[in-house]
């Protein structure tokens, strides 16, 4: 398993341990007690994230995908969205063509 496998449920749970924080002392609990304020982080930093790799810029995007991650976390906390929630989506999708996939979602 990548280190990224077992980062990624440690970090899910500190943000989720957040929750009961004081919000002017833990930017994780100002962000899940103001949902439009974590999802326009979420949206500046994969913004952010496309723009270091479009530029090619390797270290930026190594720190914008953590900056990313860690957003997208604290919106799934949010929102009560579990990481096996999200990996059971994926998990439906394997072995799919992302082509077929994509035309099958009724957007």
């Amino acid at each position: 398993m990548s280190r990224l496998g077992t980062v990624l449920p440690r970090l899910a749970e500190v943000i989720a341990s957040r929750r009961s924080a004081d919000p002017a002392k833990s930017w994780s609990a100002r962000l899940l007690a103001d949902r439009p304020l974590a999802a326009k982080k979420l949206a500046e930093e994969a913004v952010e994230t496309a723009i270091a790799a479009v530029q090619g810029d390797r270290a930026a995007l190594i720190a914008e995908s953590a900056d990313l991650i860690y957003h997208w976390l604290v919106v799934l906390e949010g929102m009560g969205v579990s990481l096996d929630e999200v990996a059971e989506a994926l998990e439906a999708r394997e072995g799919a063509s992302g082509v077929a996939e994509k035309a099958s979602r009724s957007v």
